[in-house]
């Protein structure tokens, strides 16, 4: 495991070396075997994490109904939703002033120069993926050429391939630039993901004070905060930081919310409060890829049981 997270760092340094890590690791694979690669890919990284083999047929746990939706849940429609971009048109029904500014976007990485970079604090980030973004809050202090390394890295792969998550994989890449949402205090604010099972929100986790602690917190429907944990094995903490106030457009995160997961059988729909106004943020079809693990690990079989396919 080690070897491979070595050359996986290695490649990430030089473009040529990444395509043929792309090549060998999953396009080589994948076309032998065909069909059932997402499956394999699914099954092993579930062991991996879990420790115990997944039952497709028979998925009981809120993860292992989430790899069950990603092998046959897949609709034109959710690819709009993964797009960074194209969602843009999509949230506009429930007002456009509730957007982040979109300042700049590009399919070019080469287009990522000083002059293109808004003299405001912004977020460049790849309209596809999962954590491919750059905070920026002066340009004169960024290093143009990694930017460009990064951009261009992140329009090389397809996240598809990797995660198994079929609603990416038809997505033309590009670069978008967006203001960079900051609070009277010059913070970034806290994010707001309200998870609905079947139409039904059941919790909402808060990614909170992203540039200090870095904590997240889980809160029911009623704002009574929970002693839960649902992030990456290796990322527990405990219950840490301290209780925050519900958002003052919180009944409109959720009436937005709850008409878009009529789309859906699970949906994670995302928002921000700055100062009381409300922003959208991304919608999410598979929380972690569903591999992201529960403390208490008794939720990860409450909330499946709620979870009807």
């Amino acid at each position: 495991m080690e070897i491979k997270k070595q050359l996986k760092k290695i490649s990430g340094n030089n473009l040529l070396l990444l395509r043929l890590y792309y090549f060998f690791r999953f396009y080589i694979p994948r076309c032998i075997l065909r069909e059932q690669w997402d499956e394999y890919e699914i099954k092993r990284k579930f062991k991996a994490v879990f420790g115990y083999e997944i039952d497709l047929d028979n998925p009981k746990t809120l993860n292992e109904k989430i790899q069950w939706l990603k092998l046959n849940d897949r609709k034109t429609f959710y690819s709009t939703c993964a797009d960074k971009l194209a969602v843009r048109k999509y949230w506009k029904q429930f007002g456009e002033d509730s957007l982040i500014p979109l300042l700049f976007k590009t399919t070019n990485w080469r287009e990522i120069t000083y002059d293109n970079l808004p003299t405001v604090p912004c977020i460049v980030k790849s309209n596809t993926g999962c954590g491919y973004y750059e905070i920026i809050r002066d340009r004169n202090k960024v290093n143009i050429r990694e930017l460009q390394k990064k951009c261009r890295k992140w329009m090389i792969g397809n996240y598809y391939y990797s995660s198994q998550e079929w609603q990416y994989k038809s997505i033309k890449p590009c670069i978008i630039i967006e203001k960079l949402l900051l609070n009277r205090d010059g913070h970034i604010p806290n994010d707001f993901k309200l998870h609905f099972i079947n139409g039904e929100l059941q919790f909402i986790y808060c990614s909170i004070d992203r540039e200090g602690e870095n904590y997240r917190s889980i809160y029911s429907p009623e704002w009574k905060r929970l002693n839960i944990e649902w992030v990456s094995k290796d990322s527990h903490r405990g219950l840490v930081g301290k209780d925050i106030d519900c958002p003052k457009t919180f009944h409109q995160m959720v009436k937005i919310g709850e008409i878009i997961a009529k789309n859906f059988k699970y949906v994670r729909v995302d928002f921000y409060d700055v100062d009381g106004k409300l922003y959208y943020g991304e919608i999410t079809l598979h929380h972690g890829s569903g591999l992201d693990t529960f403390e208490p690990k008794s939720y990860d079989l409450f909330f499946g049981n709620k979870l009807k396919l």
